[in-house]
């Protein structure tokens, strides 16, 4: 299972005056970029220490540094009914060009898995600023080495046993935990919690046995020798050669599918604005991410959170939706999460 007019005026009769009138008239336009006229809100429908919060505070962060916007940005987390909450705020707030939706694949699972009357296609996409990467993760002070050691104890034990901590019920750590019980015979008991930071507390602490968090989610615990990776979700090594623990790197982390494991997935990180906005306002705020792309910080978090670095907009951008949506809901389905 593998869970990617312009016109020339050629009439010689214009006079010059008349000329330049009409060359303002058709530069006017360029010329009046839209800006926002009070606070911009970053919607995060999750809760806070997870990846989508961290990562919208971090894009905060910039955007203030380097003065990329006149107003004021704020973030707002509203992660109630799994992220419902957040989602269908932005939705219901058509035509307000001051909200910012911070995406990732609850845009594809929450409506398939609880009937939200609600599509991507519904808001304006803005831009995709990244891939998340998942990986499977244990208590460091547990024997197991590898994946093959730590699945083969979870099969060996009566189904239940293990417990597999991950983001809300019927989301993206859910859908990794189906695909490793289907590809390995294991049946892990899934627990879902409010955030994956609150997941990695939960690992730290033994009440649960295993997470597939992001690498920023678990990052400070790997640090610190709490938990162990044992391998990453992709179709190849990540990029990332500094060491973050004593010994590892993030390249050091072998793929899932490299290791006997054949379950691959990754997150979009991506913004929406509401229906109803214009589309001088969609390219403000792709031109404001990509800026934030663009500086050092960013590029040091990338490296520090382990994110695939991508940037999309436009109709590039909405073909990935398509294909990724296409994509959920074929795993949604062989997971058996579609509501009926």
């Amino acid at each position: 299972m593998k869970l990617q007019i312009r016109r020339l005026l050629t009439r010689t009769s214009l006079t010059p005056v008349a000329g330049a009138l009409m060359a303002c008239a058709f530069a006017a336009p360029a010329l009046a970029q839209w800006q926002p006229t009070k606070a911009v809100e970053i919607v995060v429908p999750a809760g806070p220490g997870g990846a989508a919060d961290q990562m919208a505070r971090m894009i905060q962060g910039i955007v203030i540094k380097h003065h990329l916007m006149n107003q004021p940005i704020l973030v707002m987390n509203k992660s109630g009914a799994s992220g419902a909450e957040g989602i269908m705020d932005v939705k219901d707030s058509k035509g307000d060009p001051h909200k910012l939706m911070a995406a990732f694949s609850a845009i594809y699972t929450l409506p398939i898995a609880v009937n939200l009357p609600f599509s991507w296609r519904d808001l304006n996409p803005v831009a995709l600023i990244a891939l998340d990467e998942f990986l499977l993760w244990v208590n460091a002070e547990t024997a197991y080495k590898t994946p093959k050691e730590f699945l083969t104890a979870v099969k060996a034990a009566a189904p239940g046993t293990f417990k597999m901590g991950g983001t809300g019920s019927k989301r993206e750590d859910h859908i990794i935990s189906v695909a490793l019980d289907k590809v390995a015979g294991t049946k892990f008991t899934y627990i879902p919690y409010k955030s994956g930071g609150e997941a990695a507390t939960q690992l730290v602490g033994k009440h649960i046995d295993a997470n597939v968090n992001n690498p920023s989610e678990n990052v400070a615990q790997w640090r610190a020798d709490q938990v162990r990776a044992l391998c990453v979700f992709s179709a190849q090594r990540m990029v990332y050669t500094e060491k973050v623990t004593k010994t590892q790197s993030w390249a050091d982390i072998p793929t899932c599918k490299d290791m006997g494991v054949d379950v691959e997935y990754q997150m979009l990180r991506g913004f929406f604005i509401p229906s109803g906005t214009t589309k001088e306002q969609v390219a403000f705020y792709a031109d404001l991410l990509k800026k934030v792309a663009a500086t050092p910080e960013w590029k040091d978090y990338l490296a520090k959170q382990a994110l695939k670095e991508v940037f999309l907009t436009g109709p590039d951008f909405v073909k990935f939706l398509e294909k990724d949506d296409a994509f959920h809901i074929k795993l949604m389905n062989e997971a058996g999460f579609a509501k009926k």
